[in-house]
C-alpha cells in the first residue's frame, strides 16, 4: 500500500499517518472557537445559558425577556457549567459542544472497531470529522454536537450490554440516552432504539430482543430524565397562569412529551414548518462532503447484500432517523448530524471493501472529482468574497504545504489510502479557510456582536435597550443589562433605522453613536457573498443615545 522505504524519505506506517491526520482533524474542530457565535439560534442558546448563570437559576429558561419553552435543558446546563468555570466568552460557549462531538468521534471509533476492525474504525473517524456540516456546526453551535456524541455513545454501550448483560454498559447506555432525551426530546430514542432493535430483529435474536434488561434500561432512563421533568414542572405546570405561546395553562411536560416532538412531526404543535420529503436526500450531497457519493453507494450495496450482512446497527439507526426526518414537516440541515457516526462507519466499511479494479477506479475517479470541485469552489468563493485576510492566510497555506509533502511522499498516488487521505486533506484545507479567514471576516456584518463589542469598549457597563427588534448576539456579548421595550426608550438604544424614525416621530432626540452593517451570516446568499453586490444585501442597525425633547 505504501511506497518502499528506499523511495520514501520517511518510512511511516499508515497508522502513524492516521495519527497525524486525526490530530489535525481534532485541531480543526477547535479552529472555530474564536469565531463569534452565529445568530439566531446559536446566540439565542448562549444567551439562555448566560441568563441561567446571572440569575443563579438553573431550572427556568428565559429568552426574549420572557419565559421560554422550546428545547430541553441539557445543552444549557453544559454551557452554563462552562460559563461558571471560564466566564462568558465565545470559546467557553462552544467548548463543551465540541468536546461532546469529540466524544462522539471516540465512540464512533470504538463501535466501528468492534463491528469491523481497526482500519474501518480509523477511517470512520476521519470521515466523521470531515463531514462538512459537522464542521460547520462548530460555528453555529446548537444541540446537535451534544446529540452526536450522546447517541453514538448510547448505542455503543447498549450494543455491549447485549454481549455482556448486567455489566456497567446498561447503566452507561441508559445515562447517555437520558442525556440525549434531555437535549432534544423523546425522539432521540429513535436512532438508539432503531439501531439496537433493528439489529436484533434482522438477526433474529428474539431472546435478546425481548430480554427484560430493556425494561431495566427504560426504568433507568425514566429515572435519569427526572431533572428535566422537574424543571419543566416547576416552571410551567406548577404555574398555569403563565402566558406561553400566547396562551395560559400550557403544560411544559405535555410540550416535552408531545408538542415539541409529535406536534412538529405532524405540524400540529405551536411551532410549525413546511417539509419536503426529498429535502435530506439533496442536503446530504453537500452536508456529507467529501463523501456523499461513497455513502449512497455504501447504502445501495448494503441493501443488495442484505442477507449477508453481519450487523444492522448502523443502517437501522441511520435510515430510521433519516426516514423520520424526511416525513416530518419541520426540517433543517443540521438535523442530519446526529446520524453521521452511523453514516461514517457504513462509508468507511464500504470503501475498504472495494477490491476490484472497477470498484477502485470508481472510488478514485469520484473522490478526485470531488477534490477538484471543492478546490475550485474554495477559489471561486474567495475570489467572489475577497476577504481582508491579512497574514492569517499563512495558516491554510502552511497546512497545504505540509499535507502535500506528507501525502505525496508517504503514500503511493494510486492506492486507496492515498485517495482517502487526500480527500481528508482537502476537507481540512477548506474548513481551515472557512474558520480562519472567511467566517471571521463575515462576522463583521453580524451587527449584534459588533455593536456589543463597540459598546463594551466605548460605554462600558452602560445598559443598552433593544428597541423594536431582537439581537441575540448583542444580548450575549454586551457586558451590561439589555432591557427590551417596544413603546418608548431613553438612554442608549440599539435599534434599526425604522426604530430611530419611530422614536423621532414620538418626540425623542436621537444621537447616533455608531452604525453597523447587518446581515444574517447563517443565511448566506450570492448577493452578500459577491463583494461587488454586497452593499445591496446589507441592512443597517444603529447604536443611538435617546433623549426626550423638551416641549
Amino acid at each position: 500500500m505504501l511506497l518502499p522505504a528506499t523511495v520514501r524519505p520517511f518510512a511511516l506506517s499508515e497508522k502513524q499517518i492516521w495519527l497525524f491526520i486525526i490530530s489535525l482533524l481534532i485541531l480543526l474542530q477547535f479552529s472555530a472557537l474564536q469565531v463569534p457565535i452565529l445568530e439566531p439560534d446559536g446566540a439565542l442558546y448562549a444567551g439562555i445559558a448566560k441568563t441561567m448563570v446571572l440569575k443563579h437559576d438553573y431550572l427556568n429558561l428565559f429568552a426574549d425577556g420572557h419565559e421560554w419553552l422550546d428545547k430541553p435543558h441539557f445543552p444549557f446546563w453544559m454551557a452554563a457549567l462552562s460559563f461558571q468555570v471560564f466566564g462568558f466568552h465565545t470559546w467557553s460557549y462552544k467548548l463543551p459542544a465540541i468536546l461532546f462531538l469529540l466524544l462522539g468521534a471516540w465512540y464512533t471509533y470504538r463501535f466501528a472497531r468492534s463491528l469491523y476492525g481497526e482500519n474501518t474504525a480509523r477511517w470512520a473517524v476521519c470521515i466523521l470529522l470531515t463531514a462538512e456540516h459537522l464542521v460547520l456546526s462548530n460555528n453555529d453551535v446548537r444541540a446537535e454536537p451534544y446529540l452526536t456524541g450522546l447517541i453514538i455513545a448510547a448505542v455503543y454501550h447498549f450494543y455491549r450490554s447485549v454481549e455482556q448483560p448486567w455489566r456497567y454498559h446498561l447503566l452507561a447506555g441508559a445515562l447517555f440516552t437520558a442525556c440525549a432525551v434531555m437535549t432534544k426530546g423523546i425522539f432521540a430514542l429513535v436512532p438508539i432504539g432503531a439501531a439496537i432493535g433493528g439489529h436484533l430483529l434482522f438477526t433474529r435474536q428474539w431472546k435478546q430482543l425481548f430480554h427484560w434488561q430493556w425494561l431495566v434500561a427504560f426504568l433507568l432512563i425514566s429515572l435519569f430524565i427526572t431533572p428535566e421533568l422537574y424543571a419543566l414542572y416547576q416552571q410551567f405546570d406548577r404555574h398555569p397562569e403563565k402566558v406561553v405561546f400566547g396562551s395560559t395553562g400550557v403544560s411544559g411536560l405535555r410540550f416535552f412529551f408531545w408538542d415539541s416532538q409529535f406536534g412538529r412531526f405532524m405540524n400540529t404543535g405551536p411551532i410549525k414548518g413546511a417539509g419536503d420529503p426529498f429535502f435530506f436526500f439533496h442536503t446530504l450531497l453537500w452536508a456529507f462532503l467529501p463523501w456523499p457519493v461513497m455513502l449512497y453507494a455504501a447504502v445501495i450495496l448494503f441493501f443488495r447484500k442484505w442477507k449477508k450482512q453481519a450487523e444492522y446497527y448502523c443502517i437501522c439507526g441511520a435510515l430510521a432517523t433519516f426516514a423520520l426526518f424526511s416525513l416530518s414537516r419541520f426540517q433543517l440541515p443540521h438535523y442530519l448530524n446526529i446520524i453521521f457516526p452511523f453514516f461514517a462507519i457504513l462509508t468507511a466499511n464500504y470503501i475498504l471493501s472495494l477490491q476490484t479494479d472497477k470498484g477502485l477506479r470508481f472510488f478514485r475517479i469520484t473522490q478526485y472529482t470531488i477534490i477538484i470541485l471543492i478546490a475550485v469552489a474554495g477559489v471561486v468563493i474567495d475570489l467572489l468574497y475577497k476577504p481582508a485576510m491579512g497574514y492569517v492566510w499563512l495558516i491554510p497555506v502552511a497546512a497545504l504545504i505540509v499535507l502535500y509533502i506528507l501525502l505525496h511522499y508517504w503514500l503511493d498516488k494510486s492506492t486507496k489510502a492515498a485517495v482517502f487521505y487526500r480527500s481528508v486533506a482537502i476537507s481540512i484545507l477548506l474548513n481551515l479557510y472557512l474558520n480562519t479567514i472567511l467566517y471571521p471576516d463575515m462576522m463583521q456584518y453580524q451587527s449584534g456582536s459588533e455593536a456589543a463589542r463597540y459598546a463594551n469598549a466605548t460605554i462600558p457597563g452602560t445598559p443598552v435597550t433593544l428597541y423594536q427588534h431582537n439581537s441575540y448576539s448583542f444580548e450575549y456579548y454586551l457586558n451590561a443589562p439589555v432591557p427590551r421595550i417596544d413603546s418608548a426608550a431613553t438612554g442608549v438604544v440599539f435599534t434599526t433605522q425604522e426604530g430611530v424614525a419611530d422614536l423621532q416621530q414620538k418626540g425623542y432626540a436621537c444621537t447616533v453613536l455608531q452604525r453597523f452593517p447587518n446581515f444574517y451570516v447563517s443565511k448566506l446568499d450570492l448577493p452578500f457573498v459577491r463583494k461587488a453586490t454586497r452593499a445591496t444585501a446589507l441592512g443597517e442597525k444603529v447604536l443611538v443615545r435617546v433623549k426626550k425633547t423638551s416641549l
